[in-house]
């Protein structure tokens, strides 16, 4: 039979509160309970310490997350839950062990809300990082074209040629860019008054009295990449129905230059 020192010493009255002693070892201590009032008066106050701890460390939940376990507990049970009244009373670790339990669920169950709401918030910071990311590729895609212009136009070889408007648009300007060792044409339009959505520019090269299509300038468009065509004589813009014309409409050419 253990002394009550060697059963404080051992741990022997918290295993006996948490439920961790074998059949004998409890018949012993509850023995040794009966027979001496300070022992009992030891568990006493330890069972007074563990409760308060419980309280302490609590953690409590908002008010919804508790209802939300309930409801939880209720979609997926096929009985319904009825709150009872025990009918004989329970010792006080149990009372404790089972409050730690429910405060164990119900912060489970809202620290999931939390991660999930953080995952939430993870996916929003991947697409937004991954917008950012398409903005960055779409400016460095931006840079390098414009790099490019500025490399063409600027070529010691590239001739500017201004494109005035005649009185039929008189506050039209444009300006080609035309190197014919490279054979490209570069055509600045952002001087071009901006016409119905039934209508578009279109470029034509002359070449010995015939109109050749170079292409139809786009709307909105600034440095844009025309065709290039052998031995032109002069560069033509007309206004023709939209997506362009198999043949200028001369009544509506607004705008010419000499190559």
């Amino acid at each position: 039979m253990k002394e009550n020192y060697d059963i404080i010493e051992s741990g022997m009255l918290e295993r006996y509160l948490l439920g961790e002693l074998s059949k004998d070892e409890v018949i012993e201590i509850e023995a040794a309970l009966s027979r001496d009032s300070s022992l009992r008066a030891q568990l006493d106050q330890l069972e007074q310490d563990l409760e308060t701890m419980a309280i302490e460390n609590a953690l409590t939940p908002p008010e919804n997350v508790k209802q939300a376990v309930f409801r939880e507990l209720q979609m997926n049970s096929d009985e319904k839950i009825i709150k009872i009244k025990p009918l004989k009373p329970v010792r006080t670790y149990t009372a404790i062990a089972a409050s730690i339990a429910a405060l164990f669920m119900l912060s489970s169950f809202w620290l999931y809300q939390k991660m999930n709401g953080i995952q939430e918030d993870l996916r929003v910071v991947k697409e937004q990082n991954n917008l950012l990311l398409e903005e960055k590729d779409n400016l460095q895609k931006d840079i390098e074209a414009t790099n490019k212009w500025l490399s063409a136009v600027n070529s010691a070889e590239t001739e500017k040629l201004i494109m005035k408007g005649n009185d039929l648009l008189p506050e039209a300007t444009a300006i080609s860019y035309v190197n014919h060792s490279e054979k490209t044409v570069i055509l600045n339009a952002s001087g071009l008054p901006e016409l119905p959505a039934d209508k578009d520019y279109q470029l034509w090269a002359d070449v010995e009295g015939e109109m050749i299509d170079m292409g139809v300038i786009p709307k909105k468009s600034e440095m844009i990449v025309m065709t290039y065509i052998e031995d032109a004589e002069s560069l033509n813009i007309t206004i023709e129905p939209a997506g362009g014309n198999d043949h200028p409409t001369v009544s509506n050419l607004i705008s010419f230059v000499s190559i």
